[in-house]
């Protein structure tokens, strides 16, 4: 692997550049190099794979998953890293820089033919619906591995009956096979994190047919959580009682306690 960039290699590189990282963009750069190596190494990205990255930042994840051989498409909001990632990146094959906002790409559409990886450190501003955008939306992306905080990533792989289960639990068992695979302190980013993050890594499943009217279903009921579903269901359903009745879920039930099948469920009925 091309060697990852350190802290004080990237300080000394924005330094040069004139670079100040932006509060607003959700610029924490991963410093740290074993963290790099590991997070590639779970990727498990080779020659021919075609992976893409979102938030390339100073380049150094990028630059270690093109030294595995993939194809590296990598999106970075910010124009002015340009001449940063020129640097870090010169001499380095395999990699396609597009400076965009990863937010309003289609990657269903706007990557070539083949199927996708997605590895990233996700800005932590945008990182959560970016992951369910990309489970819902962009089928090609057949895997991912992506670093957000930690309360974000336990929000992913929460259980029902958890106060992590919600909205983004259900989109996450509907749409892949997810666990967590790392754990990642603060200070291994520049500028620190005022939290830790964690890595997941999730293989796409076929969905259910209904998987996204269950997903409907779960955010009206997780959007008032506290209310039975004979109340939280009022907003989608003319008559919730009947609906739970015809699934055989009881309407005393909260939306916590319904598994993602359970929703399965009531979109079949519903």
């Amino acid at each position: 692997m091309s060697e990852p960039l350190g802290r004080s290699a990237t300080t000394d590189l924005l330094a040069r550049h004139g670079i100040r990282l932006s509060k607003r963009l959700g610029q924490h750069f991963l410093t740290e190099p074993n963290t790099v190596r590991r997070i590639v190494q779970i990727a498990g990205s080779g020659p021919g794979d075609l992976v893409v990255e979102v938030g390339a930042g100073a380049g150094t994840l990028t630059r270690g998953l093109a030294a595995t051989g993939a194809s590296v498409i990598a999106y970075e909001i910010d124009e002015s890293l340009r001449p940063v990632l020129d640097e870090t990146l010169a001499g380095i094959g395999g990699v396609e820089m597009r400076f965009v906002d990863a937010m309003k790409v289609d990657f269903e559409a706007d990557l070539p033919a083949g199927e996708w990886a997605m590895v990233a450190n996700l800005p932590y501003n945008v990182g959560t619906p970016l992951v369910l955008q990309t489970l819902q939306r962009a089928p090609r992306v057949k895997s991912l591995v992506v670093m957000l905080q930690r309360e974000a990533i336990d929000r992913f792989v929460a259980a029902p009956g958890s106060r992590a289960y919600g909205v983004p639990s259900v989109i996450v068992t509907l749409y892949a096979a997810a666990s967590v695979v790392l754990q990642v302190p603060g200070h291994v980013f520049t500028p620190p994190t005022p939290v830790s993050s964690s890595v997941v890594a999730m293989t796409r499943i076929e969905p259910h047919p209904l998987a996204s009217k269950a997903i409907g279903l779960a955010a009206a009921a997780f959007g008032q959580r506290r209310k039975m579903l004979r109340s939280s269901l009022r907003t989608v359903v003319d008559d919730p009682g009947a609906l739970l009745e015809a699934a055989g879920i009881e309407p005393t039930r909260r939306a916590e306690e319904l598994a993602p099948d359970d929703f399965l469920r009531l979109a079949g009925v519903a």
